[in-house]
């Protein structure tokens, strides 16, 4: 069972002075307020070990699919394939933040791959900024944490930033209007990127023009939802398109054929396997259209509008689990490192509606 420790409530004002406006929703809490999960410091450097084992896997594997015209097995858009194809051989140090979702790493459980939000990873504000403010509001316990998510990003934008006109690259910020979410998230990394004293500005996608006088466009919008995109010569994306690879499921089947003795990895295959699976559509996001299934007969299924897309069949895991049955699952931000941790507690198949918890390590 995983250990806690109890710690003071931050207060609504602290959160809603830092734009955290969607903490509360018709089910409760969205935030845990009131206690971290506690880590050893052998626990974290085995999270970020495993961050940084499976980002090289990652890129291996991607260099397997694009040697061998492997996109269609990952449900990739064919009109984006030059796009990918481009961005991986010229773009590869673009690639500014992802967040790989484990199981295991606590409660004697060993850590495995469930997925890897590559291209637009939430969770960047509870896991990067007010993680750390519970941290302040509690020094008193002298606690600390695995959290270099905003140094990490931040100096991410500066080497990026490099690549084009130094200090003088401009970059462009944009998410889609009406989703306070990822505004306020799109401003927290517009926000590092100031941080190194660089040029910014923030749109909204539906302002966006084709033609922009930015060398790089940070835009928090998925890449498969982007069939029509036209790349222009002068703007780079960050996320770049190859990191569609990265969040395909798909994946997952392939890393496992080069890797199958990995021990971060779950049996997957892009058919049903003999073992208990999760069946889960390529893109699929936030627990929809997914199926535990054993034996053939489906034991937990939830609705969705992903069915369009192919099905990936891993393994089933068993998550860490509380008293009360809630199920763990951690997220390992990664920026050219392991770079912070957050959790998320729920039910077995976590959806939208799950929680947020916070991290301390054992002093």
């Amino acid at each position: 069972m995983p250990k806690f420790i109890d710690i003071k409530e931050i207060p609504k004002e602290h959160l809603d002075a830092m734009g955290y406006t969607w903490h509360i929703d018709e089910d409760g809490e969205y935030l845990v307020k009131d206690k971290f999960i506690l880590l050893t410091q052998d626990e974290v450097d085995a999270y970020k070990n495993a961050g940084d084992a499976l980002y090289e896997m990652y890129e291996k594997s991607a260099e397997y699919v694009i040697k061998n015209n492997l996109f269609n097995r990952l449900d990739i858009p064919q009109n984006l394939v030059e796009l990918i194809k481009y961005s991986f051989e010229h773009e590869r140090e673009n690639h500014l933040y992802g967040r790989f979702d484990l199981s295991g790493g606590i409660d004697d459980k060993a850590i495995k791959l469930i997925e890897f939000n590559a291209d637009t990873p939430t969770l960047l504000l509870e896991s990067a900024s007010i993680s750390q403010m519970m941290l302040l509001f509690n020094e008193n316990l002298g606690l600390r944490q695995f959290n270099d998510i905003y140094s990490a990003i931040s100096e991410k934008f500066l080497r990026i930033s490099k690549t084009k006109n130094g200090l003088y690259s401009k970059f462009l910020f944009s998410s889609v209007e009406g989703i306070e979410e990822e505004r306020v998230t799109v401003k927290l990394l517009e926000d590092m990127a100031k941080h190194q004293t660089l040029l910014t500005a923030f749109e909204y996608l539906e302002e966006c023009e084709e033609a922009m006088p930015y060398e790089f466009w940070f835009k928090l919008y998925p890449w498969e939802d982007m069939p029509n995109f036209r790349a222009t010569k002068t703007t780079a994306m960050l996320n770049p398109a190859y990191t569609l690879l990265y969040q395909s499921k798909g994946m997952l089947a392939i890393l496992y054929e080069l890797f199958p003795e990995s021990p971060y990895l779950l049996k997957t295959a892009f058919e049903p396997i003999q073992e208990k699976y999760v069946k889960k559509r390529m893109f699929g996001r936030e627990g929809a259209n997914i199926d535990i299934v054993e034996n053939e007969k489906v034991l937990l299924t939830t609705d969705g509008i992903y069915d369009e897309y192919r099905a990936v069949y891993q393994e089933y895991v068993d998550f860490a689990r509380d008293e009360e049955g809630r199920y763990y699952q951690a997220g390992v931000f990664y920026s050219d490192g392991s770079c912070g941790i957050g959790f998320r507690r729920g039910a077995e198949i976590l959806d939208d509606m799950s929680e947020f918890v916070a991290h301390a390590i054992e002093v």
